[in-house]
């Protein structure tokens, strides 16, 4: 075991110091794509077959591995140790399995790329902070996964610095989760203020002693409410919840299997992965259930009217990730930590199946766009509309040809069908559609919410019916992003002549398995009616597993069970069939959503702008205090900090000024002061 896991974690950092040490000195070296691209892609597959054969091999028990002790300093001590039990190692199957296929998929992706090396280094890297996460015993050692992937993060988004947008979209990520990680720390320094001196030995913030029911009880209700939202708080940063969420659209900037990988299968599901692993403890706060209930739901529903506005696919996908994150915090926010990773694995499967789909859109839509820029069309000469007539082309948005723009797509499936077919079916799953993967997590997760509302939790409706109107909207939007890109004919200029071919394999094979999994994912987790839930089964143990659960005192009946299952069912397919026959046999192209804009009408405005949230936090918050920081810190810093520096510096120059004047050079003068020297020094041993 201790050997099992300390590969899981070595490899992974290893090959990202071999990588982006040897690219960085060793020049020649950069130019072994396959070498690099498989030596990363091995790095993260090796550790997701370890993690099965432990898979395999567990009993039920959970062990903890302990490798040293990382800090010892009065009543806290530090172990560097992790943790092997159920939720670690489905979490970590997700993060190895998905993280190795879209390390696969990135060999072909980035081909051609200058920083090709950087880039994997870079993934490897953000794998190891990921595996420290999910894996870790206490949380201080989480926490440095935490930061560790938030670093990863900040490196990968805007990987194509040269771009100031990326680099802006980049730093947006890194202080916005700051924000959450703040909170994170205060909730740490809360449980060590309460915990330590009442337990034996030294508290090391570990899960074991923190979960007991002893240690549980030293909380008073307020305390409990306290942390708990603190770690909502710093849940709602990595996991881009209101009011942080504002970064995980932006971070579309980097390059789509930094997407697919990071904000979609691992690092914005570490807040869910935290709350589910102190599920004992928020369960005992339920203020702060309900809190993180609404907040997920009201989530859910925004991002959702947002995405259905969106005409770049991977802005589509991006704010589809925050509404899907919204339903797991609504899970969580009921008590049903188990639905929300459940989630988290079905949704890892499907939403990186489009991310890598819209990646491989995208690689096909450059084809077009440098074909069309040889041909003229987009004035790759130098010339002038005037003297060249070809440039004078029409594009249904203002600026330059944008691959990612679904306006000038269309007819894709002809000329991409494996990238088609993989992307209907993980469309498919998120819109709920059974059997596919997406029915069964969202279904369980919306059952949940009304079951608690059944047992006289009469709010939980209020989120239940959220829950019901997005399940709608993502159908809906979902459908319309597969159809303005792989139906109808094609609208970028000169498509008779112009085409685009299917990815490599490289780049496909993990669209396919991605798309499998879309599948059969969804069949560990069955509802009651259906045969009953083994990913339940598994993660909660009985009451002795590590995900909690609260105790209903009412059932919901089975016919009304079956009528919910009914009910998801007709509203999922309602939402496809209304996209099918409103954009498929209606319009085409930058029409395609007149009916749409009808239905919303005023509203529509509002959801394309985004709501306005980040015109209002530019405002009211950034604005006054890039302000206060020009006008207030900024004098104080040049005349108070700076000046006191400075001062003496000062004092020490005019000091040197005057006693350098000694220093005359002259021998006698030195021999003087040295017998001068020796007189005062026994004049003292004399008198003394």
């Amino acid at each position: 075991m201790h050997t099992t896991v300390l590969l899981i974690l070595i490899l992974p950092l290893a090959l990202a110091a071999f990588n982006g040490l040897m690219g960085l000195f060793v020049p020649a070296y950069r130019k072994n794509e396959w070498l690099i691209g498989g030596l990363g892609t091995l790095a993260v597959a090796i550790p997701f077959v370890l993690t099965v054969k432990l898979f395999l091999g567990f009993h039920g028990e959970a062990e903890v591995v302990h490798f040293f002790t990382w800090m010892a300093a009065g009543d806290l001590q530090i172990e560097f140790a992790y943790r092997i039990d159920q939720l670690s190692l489905v979490m970590t199957l997700v993060v190895t399995g998905v993280g190795a296929l879209i390390h696969l998929y990135s060999i072909g992706y980035m081909h051609g790329d200058s920083g090709y090396w950087r880039f994997f280094a870079y993934l490897n890297l953000f794998i190891f902070a990921m595996l420290n996460l999910v894996l870790a015993e206490n949380l201080l050692v989480l926490f440095l996964g935490w930061e560790g992937v938030g670093l990863c993060s900040y490196l990968l988004i805007g990987f194509w610095y040269t771009d100031l947008k990326n680099s802006a979209a980049a730093n947006k990520a890194f202080i916005v989760n700051r924000i959450g990680d703040f909170a994170f720390l205060l909730a740490m320094f809360v449980i060590f203020a309460v915990v330590t001196g009442k337990t034996d030995g030294a508290f090391g913030l570990d899960f074991t002693t923190l979960l007991a029911p002893e240690t549980l009880g030293l909380f008073g209700a307020g305390t409990l409410l306290a942390v708990a939202l603190l770690f909502f708080v710093g849940a709602t940063g990595k996991s881009a919840q209101i009011p942080l969420f504002v970064w995980l659209p932006d971070a579309m900037a980097g390059p789509t299997p930094v997407s697919a990988l990071i904000h979609a299968a691992t690092m914005v599901t570490s807040g869910l992965y935290l709350l589910a692993r102190l599920s004992p403890m928020v369960l005992m706060a339920p203020t702060a259930m309900t809190i993180i209930a609404i907040v997920g739901a009201l989530t859910a529903i925004m991002a959702a009217t947002i995405a259905i506005t969106q005409n770049d696919i991977k802005r589509v996908l991006a704010y589809s990730t925050v509404s899907q994150l919204g339903y797991m915090f609504l899970a969580a926010g009921v008590g049903a930590y188990f639905v929300a990773i459940f989630h988290v694995m079905t949704h890892a499967f499907f939403k990186a199946c489009l991310f890598l789909g819209s990646g491989s859109v995208i690689h096909g839509m450059h084809e077009v766009e440098h074909e069309l820029e040889h041909k003229g069309f987009l004035g790759s000469h130098g010339k002038s509309e005037e003297e060249d007539p070809l440039m004078a082309v029409e594009l249904p948005y203002e600026g330059k040809f944008d691959a990612q723009d679904m306006r000038t797509m269309g007819g894709l499936k002809r000329f991409m069908p494996l990238t088609r077919w993989t992307f209907l079916i993980a469309t498919l799953a998120i819109a709920g559609i059974p059997p596919l993967a997406g029915f069964f997590s969202k279904d369980e997760i919306l059952f949940k919410a009304f079951e608690l509302g059944y047992n006289g939790h009469v709010w939980s409706y209020f989120v239940w019916i959220i829950g019901l109107v997005t399940a709608v909207l993502t159908a809906i939007y979902m459908t319309r992003a597969y159809l303005l890109t792989f139906e109808g004919t094609p609208r970028w200029p000169d498509a008779m002549d112009t085409k685009p071919h299917e990815s490599p394999w490289t780049m496909t094979v993990p669209l396919v398995v991605l798309a499998a999994l879309s599948v059969v994912g969804g069949f560990v987790g069955l509802p009651a009616v259906l045969g009953g839930s083994e990913i339940h089964h598994f993660l909660v143990h009985d009451g002795h597993g590590p995900v909690a659960e609260p105790h209903h005192e009412f059932h919901v009946p089975v016919a009304i069970e079956w009528g919910l299952l009914f009910l998801g069912l007709a509203i999922a397919a309602g939402g496809v069939l209304f996209a099918w026959f409103v954009i498929r046999w209606g319009s085409r192209g930058p029409e395609a959503d007149t009916s749409v804009k009808r239905f919303f009408g005023p509203l529509y405005g509002t959801f394309s702008r985004k709501y306005s949230v980040d015109e209002i936090y530019q405002k009211w918050v950034v604005n006054p205090v890039v302000n206060s920081a020009r006008k207030i810190f900024a004098p104080f810093d040049e005349s108070a900090v700076d000046g006191a520096v400075n001062g003496v510096a000062k004092l020490v120059q005019g000091i040197a000024l005057r006693l350098r004047g000694i220093q005359t050079g002259v021998v006698q003068h030195y021999a003087l002061a040295l017998v001068l020297g020796v007189v005062v020094v026994l004049a003292l041993m004399l008198l003394g």
